[in-house]
């Protein structure tokens, strides 16, 4: 009977541990997905201003929120530029958000790695419960019809984001 009930348990882990094997821990479906994104105006950190997300439809918009005392958010910080780069002429746009940190210390991050990209500040984190961000790094790409296509958690690839702005690309219409 011992041996029955060591069998079951063991079965029933190598199941468990099998499952989570095969998901992706970086791609986590969002109840946005397929919707309209939540809507924001928030004030430019390294410009004057502000963003409007309604001022960017027709544009795939690759929301980054992270924040400069974020490890990870360091190490995909090469991947968004390489995004930037070689997107941003064709109608994408990136743009940080910064999440639960003071103005200064996101403009120190960017001044020492670089990048170009609009920053926004997220005072009380507004815009970060619309989305239902838990943590940093969060990644969104939102179409050019204003729905959010993907969420991803975690420090996000050059390749992730760009495999889905090529098929999102091709698919606009007009």
């Amino acid at each position: 009977m011992w041996v029955a009930a060591v069998v079951a348990v063991v079965a029933l882990l190598a199941t468990l541990f099998g499952y989570g094997l095969a998901n992706d821990p970086t791609l986590i479906r969002s109840p946005l997905i397929g919707h309209q994104a939540p809507g924001f105006d928030l004030r430019m950190l390294d410009a004057q201003g502000s963003v409007r997300l309604s001022s960017l439809r027709g544009q795939i918009v690759v929301l980054n929120f992270w924040a400069s005392w974020c490890a990870p958010c360091r190490t995909e910080h090469r991947d968004l530029e390489a995004v930037w780069d070689r997107y941003r002429s064709d109608g994408v746009v990136v743009l940080g958000v910064s999440y639960q940190d003071r103005p200064g210390a996101g403009l120190a991050f960017r001044r020492e790695l670089g990048g170009d990209w609009p920053l926004v500040d997220d005072p009380n984190s507004k815009g970060a419960l619309a989305y239902g961000v838990t943590g940093v790094p969060e990644t969104f790409v939102i179409d050019g019809n204003g729905r959010v296509a993907a969420k991803y958690i975690g420090p996000v690839r050059y390749e992730q984001v760009s495999d889905l702005i090529v098929r999102l690309l091709s698919g606009r219409t007009g």
